[in-house]
């Protein structure tokens, strides 16, 4: 089983140098491998690079893609939930509203999806040559964080038009923890996708379940809604989606509207923490024997 690495350079009598890598499956549970990805940072780029090109690489508009899906949806969610349903904005014009929640959730679902075959996806190189497991979902979530920042340049530009426009946009000093947030999406769909690789790595039909589990996901975020359509008795459990603040936030940060506040936040970081370290030590024990049973 290939699993962990240890490093050295004995020599026999000879003075000559008879292996330089020990692979075994023994090693602590908890063990990030900082070390070991720093060594292998040149593949982790090349990971990054592929998944990033090879995406739309045999396709006609290519990366316009990039700007086509967010738009597209944007436009869906406009006509169905704001002009058929008719649910509120919270004053703001739909465009950047429905926008603002499609890029954070579209960076969020697509990290869960494209971490959660990790094993079953890459069993053939990962029996063939060693490397830290844990490379491949860190470079599929950073090549969708490129994929993300160019839709929220999209989203940066209607935004300015409308603020220009004076159409009831009210930015504020929030915006400085959007870093944060961008790196809360990314910790949360790495774990959720960690935790979910590992299970299908047995159970390969849950595999099937997560594109129809992130679509129900979704209606349970306000990402086409606001939380102040909820009644407040219920939004404890909507605090417990780390997704609801994330959403919440970056709303309120660009465009001046949503429900923020302390307990919100407390919740939704320990509640991503707690499910990024407990997929990491899943990953970690699956990625023991995963060759075993992909």
């Amino acid at each position: 089983m290939q699993d962990t690495i240890n490093q050295g350079t004995p020599e026999d009598e000879s003075g000559e140098r008879w292996w330089t890598t020990a692979i075994t499956s023994k090693k602590p549970l908890v063990d990030f491998q900082f070390r070991e990805m720093f060594e292998f940072r040149d593949l982790y780029m090349l990971f990054v690079r592929r998944d990033f090109v090879a995406l739309y690489k045999q396709t006609v508009l290519g990366p316009l893609w990039y700007i086509i899906e967010p738009l597209t949806t944007t436009v869906v969610f406009t006509l169905v939930f704001g002009r058929i349903a008719n649910i509120s904005t919270e004053g703001v014009p739909h465009l950047p509203y429905y926008m603002s929640g499609v890029i954070v959730w579209n960076y969020f679902a697509e990290s869960l999806r494209t971490t959660s075959g990790t094993f079953t996806q890459h069993a053939g190189i990962f029996a063939k040559v060693y490397f830290p497991r844990i490379i491949v979902p860190l470079s599929t979530v950073s090549s969708g964080l490129i994929k993300f920042f160019i839709q929220l340049m999209i989203f940066l530009a209607f935004w300015a038009y409308y603020l220009y426009a004076g159409e009831g946009i009210r930015p504020g000093p929030w915006i400085a923890y959007v870093p944060l947030l961008i790196f809360q999406i990314m910790i949360t769909g790495l774990a959720v996708g960690l935790v979910v690789s590992s299970l299908t790595a047995k159970y390969r039909d849950l595999f099937y379940l997560v594109g129809f589990g992130v679509q129900l996901w979704m209606y349970a975020t306000p990402v086409v809604y606001p939380l102040t359509v909820i009644p407040e008795q219920y939004h404890i459990f909507f605090y417990f989606n780390p997704m609801t603040a994330v959403v919440e936030n970056f709303r309120y940060a660009f465009l001046g509207v949503g429900s923020v506040n302390s307990l919100m936040m407390t919740i939704s970081w320990s509640v991503s923490v707690v499910l990024f370290v407990f997929g990491l030590l899943m990953f970690n024990r699956s990625a023991r024997s995963f060759i075993d049973t992909v």
